[in-house]
C-alpha cells in the first residue's frame, strides 16, 4: 500500500521516480523472502537435531527376535513383529496392515531355520518390498533335520538355498540359548550394515546381551546338572534345541501336526509311567486336550510353556525352571 500511495504521488509530481520506487520496492520484497527462507531453514534444522538420525524400521517373524533388535538398537529402531502375540507361526497370514507395514522396511530378520510362516509367505513379503535387505539369523546354526525327537541328524550348515529350505528341519531354533547367541550376533551385524553411524553402540549393546545369554546358559546347565533331570513330555515338539544343549530327552505328545491316536495316547501314559514324569507341558497356542487326558491317567498336571515370548531372557529362565521342576 505504500508502495501504491508513492506510486499516486510520483504520477502527481514527475514520472522520473517510478522506476526508483519500484526497484525499492522490489528489493524490499526478495528481503522478505530471504527471510522467510532463512526462518523455514532454521526450523528444518531444529526438526532433525532434535530427532536425530532417522529411525531404521526393522521387521522380524516371531517375538522373541523383537528383544534381539530392541536390546541391540536401541531407540534406533521401530520393529514390526510379522507373528503377532497369541499367533502362531505355523499357521498365520500376514495381514493387510502388516503387508502395508513392511512395505517400508528397511532390513528383515528372518528366523532362517524353516518356519512355516516364511516359507509360505516370504517371496510374497519380498514381492511387497523389493528393496528390503533380507537377514538369515540361522547362519551358523546347526539345524536338527528329520524326526526333531528320534534319531536326530544335525546339519552342519544351516545356510540353506531357500528352495531346500528346510524342509524337514526343526524350526525352532530360538528356544536355545547357544542358538540365540548366533542369531544376536546375525542381528548385530545386520543391523551395522543397515546403520555404519550406530554401528559401535550396536556393537557395544550386543556384547552386554550377549554376556545375559551367556548367564542363563551358564545357570541352567548348572541346575539341570544339579537335579539331573533327563527326560521331558510336551505336547508339541518345540523344545528339540534345548534339549540337545542339555542333554535331555523331549518326548512329544503331537507329531507332525497330529493328535496321537488311542494306542498312541496309551503308550505315552505308559512312557511317562516308566520315566515318573508328573508334569506335561504345553503351549498356549494348542489344545491342552491330550495332554489333560495322559496327565489325568499318571497323577500329574499340565503347565504351559510359551516358545514365543517378547521376553527372550525372563522366558527361558521361566522354562527351564518349569522342566526343572516337572522334569525326570
Amino acid at each position: 500500500m505504500v508502495c501504491r500511495l508513492q506510486k499516486d504521488r510520483n504520477h502527481a509530481g514527475g514520472v522520473g521516480k517510478i522506476p526508483t520506487i519500484m526497484a525499492l520496492c522490489a528489493m524490499a520484497g526478495i528481503v522478505v523472502l530471504l527471510m522467510a527462507a532463512g526462518c523455514t531453514e532454521q526450523q528444518g534444522t531444529m526438526a532433525t537435531e532434535e530427532n536425530g538420525a532417522e529411525t531404521l524400521t526393522v521387521a522380524v517373524t516371531i517375538l522373541p527376535q523383537k528383544q534381539f533388535v530392541e536390546r541391540i538398537a536401541g531407540e534406533h529402531a521401530r520393529v514390526i513383529v510379522l507373528v503377532p502375540p497369541g499367533a502362531s507361526p505355523h499357521t498365520h497370514e500376514p495381514t493387510p496392515r502388516q503387508l502395508e507395514e513392511i512395505s517400508g522396511a528397511s532390513i528383515y530378520f528372518k528366523v532362517g531355520s524353516g518356519i512355516d510362516f516364511e516359507r509360505a509367505w516370504m517371496d510374497k513379503l519380498k514381492g511387497v518390498n523389493p528393496r528390503m535387505t533380507i537377514v538369515d539369523s540361522s547362519r551358523g546354526i546347526q539345524l536338527i533335520a528329520g524326526d526333531p525327537d528320534h534319531d536326530e541328524e544335525t546339519i552342519a550348515d544351516a545356510h540353506l538355498s531357500e528352495s531346500e529350505e528346510e524342509s524337514g528341519t526343526d524350526p525352532h531354533i530360538w528356544l536355545s540359548p547357544k542358538n540365540a547367541r548366533i542369531m544376536v550376533e546375525n542381528t548385530y551385524l545386520g543391523l551395522a550394515r543397515a546403520d555404519p553411524v550406530h554401528a559401535g553402540e550396536y556393537r557395544a549393546n550386543a556384547d552386554a546381551y550377549l554376556k545375559e545369554l551367556d548367564t542363563l546358559d551358564a545357570d541352567i546347565t548348572r541346575e539341570i546338572s544339579r537335579t539331573q533331570i533327563r527326560t521331558i513330555m510336551v505336547y508339541h515338539p518345540a523344545w528339540s534345541y534345548f534339549a540337545r544343549d542339555y542333554d535331555l530327552v523331549q518326548i512329544p505328545i503331537e507329531t507332525d501336526g497330529k493328535d496321537p491316536s488311542p494306542a498312541g495316547i496309551e503308550n505315552l501314559i505308559q512312557q511317562a509311567k516308566a520315566d515318573n514324569i508328573t508334569v506335561i507341558f504345553a503351549s498356549p497356542e494348542y489344545s491342552t486336550k491330550s495332554a489333560k487326558v495322559i496327565a489325568e491317567e499318571i497323577g500329574g498336571s499340565v503347565a504351559l510353556v510359551d516358545p514365543l515370548e517378547e521376553d527372550y531372557l525372563g522366558n527361558i529362565r521361566n522354562v527351564s525352571a518349569a522342566f526343572i521342576q516337572g522334569g525326570r
